[in-house]
């Protein structure tokens, strides 16, 4: 039994030793390999760093504010944008270009109040036209009135005379001779009622008349007083309008390049 476990031991170590071997010499040409295959592939070049190239300042560069120039590279693609991008300064205006823009736009404020205000005149003139021209055309309506009851009047005056002409005695005695009446007197006494009754009814034709005459006579009064007034009116109007100046646009002055 001993002898048969030395030799086990024996075979055990000799089968150790030889797969160690094994595995030493595999990991050996493994690293060959890789060598090989390093030394095959050609050494990729060493990266070169360059410094970019400096620009000179530019006078509309824009200046930090401790003073210093800012220094931009060309190279630069982000640099390049920003500087695209940067907001060109702007000049301030001098205040002989701000006075003449403020006297332009006053004239021009001017120019407008002066074409309103001539709008308005225009217009109130238009209006009182209109105004004027009915209270003329009133004043004749009124006046043509008035001319035909003074022709009334005339026409109920002379009735009036005609009628007391009747009255007379000697005349109502010769209208009513020829009537044949056994009775003159009763004949004369209805022919005179007749001429009285009928002078009643004209003189209150007349007094009605009168009195139309009368308000007719007053309304004329006061159309011909509003012509005159709307006329003096208006030629006061029209003489402001005359008086006043016309305004003309000045030549537009050529702008500074």
């Amino acid at each position: 039994m001993p002898s048969r476990i030395r030799s086990y031991i024996k075979l055990l170590v000799a089968f150790c030793l030889i797969a160690s071997f094994c595995l030493v010499e595999g990991e050996a040409q493994t690293r060959r390999k890789k060598r090989t295959r390093r030394a095959s592939t050609p050494a990729a070049p060493r990266p070169v760093i360059t410094n970019p190239s400096i620009a000179p300042p530019d006078e509309t560069e824009s200046k930090s504010t401790t003073g210093d120039v800012k220094i931009i590279s060309t190279d630069d693609p982000e640099a390049q944008e920003s500087t695209a991008t940067q907001p060109k300064p702007i000049a301030s205006p001098e205040p002989e270009d701000i006075q003449k823009t403020i006297t332009a736009l006053s004239n021009q404020v001017n120019k407008l109040n002066d074409k309103l205000s001539q709008k308005q005149d225009d217009e109130r003139y238009e209006r009182d036209m209109e105004r004027l021209t009915r209270a003329e055309q009133r004043a004749e309506q009124l006046r043509s009135q008035l001319i035909d009851v003074q022709a009334k009047i005339s026409d109920f005056e002379a009735k009036l005379e005609q009628i007391d002409f009747a009255l007379r005695p000697e005349n109502i005695e010769s209208s009513t001779a020829g009537y044949g009446s056994t009775r003159p007197e009763a004949a004369r006494d209805a022919r005179k009622k007749q001429l009285e009754s009928e002078k009643t009814r004209v003189q209150a034709q007349l007094k009605l008349v009168e009195s139309s005459k009368t308000r007719l006579e007053v309304a004329v009064a006061n159309a011909d007083n509003e012509v005159d007034l709307l006329r003096a009116k208006l030629q006061q109007l029209r003489d402001q309008m005359n008086a006043a100046p016309v305004t003309t646009d000045p030549p537009a002055k050529p702008r500074k390049p």
